[in-house]
């Protein structure tokens, strides 16, 4: 069995206290049957030094783009080019809008999120997108600029039934974490039973956002076992059913050959 962390931010773990260093954390993954990772930029700079902190790994790669809170800076779409073009490099973003957080910069996300999306398909790279309290206009702008062109995903996906159908319609991949498995996310569990085998990833997006039994603790890598799980008995299938299709899903929608993914 093979299961895919199709989002995490390697750079952001507690490689102080809690792991001695990347290996350990790929390692501890491992032993939980997990052993494929897509680690994901926030920030052109925050890639850099991801890369450099990750190093080349048969079993890593990497997403280049600037997260939609983290757009107080302007920064050069040219050099966002020029990055992604890396064969390192599987996805653009994440990228994405939130409102939640910052409405003063609306104009500069969105202006972003069109940059990535356009790259992206110029590219055929696909897009990793965030969303909260901007459902209108994310979905506006994904029809917008054609993103089911390069495609992509809705990552730690949090909206209703109805976006979940709009972006299915899309031709979209809607990603779940250790959210599904919170008290209170009724209503997301209603959408992963909804979501066709054939759509859906995993991921932990540590390291925020640890699945129960581990909420409130860091997220790490190993625990997408523990999304998996419970997704599974969500859709009445098997662990192993759930890992093959998530893994056959990672495979298509970053165009990474299967044959790697089982021997990196």
């Amino acid at each position: 069995m093979l299961l895919v962390d199709s989002h995490c931010h390697l750079d952001g773990l507690d490689y102080q206290s809690l792991h001695k260093d990347v290996s350990d954390v790929l390692e501890k993954a491992k032993r939980r049957d997990v052993g494929f990772f897509l680690a994901v930029a926030t920030t052109l700079p925050g890639y850099r030094a991801m890369v450099d902190l990750i190093g080349e790994r048969d079993n890593v790669v990497f997403s280049c783009g600037v997260h939609p809170l983290h757009q107080d800076e302007p920064y050069d779409y040219a050099e966002l080019r020029e990055l992604a073009r890396s064969s390192r490099v599987v996805a653009m973003g994440e990228t994405g809008l939130d409102y939640f957080y910052q409405q003063e910069t609306k104009p500069q996300q969105q202006a972003s999120f069109r940059e990535h999306i356009r790259i992206g398909n110029t590219l055929n790279k696909p897009i990793i997108v965030h969303t909260r309290s901007a459902r209108e206009d994310t979905l506006a702008i994904l029809r917008e600029e054609q993103a089911e062109k390069c495609g992509g995903v809705l990552h730690c996906f949090t909206e209703d039934l109805a976006t979940a159908k709009v972006l299915l319609d899309l031709g979209f991949y809607i990603s779940f974490s250790g959210i599904v498995t919170f008290k209170n996310a009724e209503a997301l569990r209603d959408v992963a039973r909804y979501v066709p085998l054939d759509r859906m990833l995993i991921e932990t997006d540590s390291p925020w956002l640890a699945p129960v039994p581990f909420r409130g603790q860091e997220n790490q890598p190993a625990y997408v076992r523990d999304v998996a799980e419970y997704l599974s008995v969500l859709k009445g299938i098997s662990l192993d059913v759930l890992a093959a299709a998530t893994t056959e899903n990672f495979s298509r929608l970053f165009h990474i050959d299967r044959l790697r993914l089982t021997t990196g």
